[in-house]
This record gives C-alpha cells, sequence and structure tokens, in this order.
C-alpha cells in the first residue's frame, strides 16, 4: 500500500517561510515523479510544483514561482516544499501527491496517490 504523508503546516505571517515535507512509503521513489498541489474551501485542487522522479527537473505554478522550491531526497524516499516570502493568498491545504511514472505533470488527473493534506495559514 502506497502512503504519502505531508507535514510541516502551520501559521505563519505574510513574508515569512514554512517548509513542507512529505514522506512516502511502500515503493522505491526514483521512478515516481511527485508534486504538491492546494486547495482553498468551495475552489478547485491548484497545482503548485512537481519534480520528477530523479529531481533533475522541477517545474512551479505561476504563482509560486520564485517564491517556493521543490525538492526530492530519493535515498529517504521524502520531498520537500521550501516557501518563501509567503503570502495571505497561499494559505490553503496543501497536497502532497505521486504518479506512477518519473515524468511529471501539471494535471490533478495525472497523479496516482494523495496525501491527507496539511493546512498552512499566512496572516497579513
Amino acid at each position: 500500500q502506497v502512503q504519502l504523508v505531508e507535514s510541516g503546516g502551520g501559521l505563519v505571517q505574510a513574508g515569512g517561510s514554512l517548509r513542507l515535507s512529505c514522506a512516502a512509503s511502500g515503493r522505491t521513489w526514483s521512478t515516481y515523479a511527485m508534486g504538491w498541489f492546494r486547495q482553498a474551501p468551495g475552489k478547485e485542487r491548484e497545482f503548485v510544483a512537481s519534480i520528477d522522479g530523479y529531481g533533475t527537473y522541477k517545474y512551479y505554478g505561476e504563482a509560486v514561482t520564485g517564491r517556493f522550491s521543490i525538492s526530492r531526497d530519493n535515498t529517504k524516499n521524502t520531498m520537500s516544499l521550501q516557501m518563501n516570502n509567503l503570502k495571505p493568498e497561499d494559505t490553503d491545504v496543501y497536497y502532497c501527491t505521486a504518479r506512477k511514472t518519473p515524468a511529471t505533470a501539471r494535471q490533478e488527473v495525472s497523479y496516482d496517490y494523495w496525501g491527507q493534506g496539511t493546512q498552512v495559514t499566512v496572516s497579513s
């Protein structure tokens, strides 16, 4: 059974930073692309960032480019999202996700596994 568990969410003031982590179990994750999406109540899930299975190719959503950075450590089956210069509009539930191919994707439907989500709240 594939499991993804997020951690690191919380409350931070605007301009601050948070680091989200995703721990994966059950597989050799170098063959899986991974990513982060976020979702606010009543809204569609939004692409945040993705990284290929080898950590070579990284892509970001327009709203976070230049402020967020995605990385992974396949020796530990973990992935991280460093979020800097946070804004109130970054307030969302953030989801870790993985797909059964090394190539990344931006579409929610392309991903096969999802974590339970972690809340990020940015106060103004």
